[in-house]
């Protein structure tokens, strides 16, 4: 079940907001099709991102996936236990497996993204 506390793109990334900073990580269902994740290249800490561009990739033994940014901003932290332990993604991708933490340009960005109802549907829909 997808957090009602948080915010989803349709790139399967997340987004927990407080004031300009966002947490930012992938969905379960995003590590449930990627399948084990061995490796992620973390962003630099003060890098700009732009939403709806490659922030990082995630590689599992599937594939190589990227992950977009679902807002604009500076990354101000990186989740540095996922360079040892990537696999923390698979475990608990809505706590303890975040990517990133963004200073945001711009707020309102945010109210774009889907709430934890409309991702299930979007879901859904992708699945069919």
């Amino acid at each position: 079940m997808n957090p009602d506390n948080i915010k989803y793109h349709k790139e399967h990334t997340w987004v927990k907001a407080s004031g300009k900073k966002a947490t930012v990580g992938i969905t379960d269902y995003a590590q449930d099709a990627l399948g084990d994740i061995v490796y992620i290249d973390l962003p630099e800490v003060d890098t700009t991102v732009e939403a709806n561009t490659e922030m990082s990739e995630i590689e599992s033994t599937k594939a190589t996936s990227a992950v977009i940014a679902p807002v604009s901003g500076t990354i101000i932290e990186v989740n540095e236990k996922l360079a040892d332990s990537p696999e923390i993604i698979n475990e608990d991708p809505y706590g303890k497996g975040w990517i990133a933490v963004i200073e945001m340009d711009n707020e309102s960005e945010v109210d774009d993204l889907m709430d934890a109802g409309d991702y299930e549907r979007y879901i859904e829909e992708e699945a069919k």
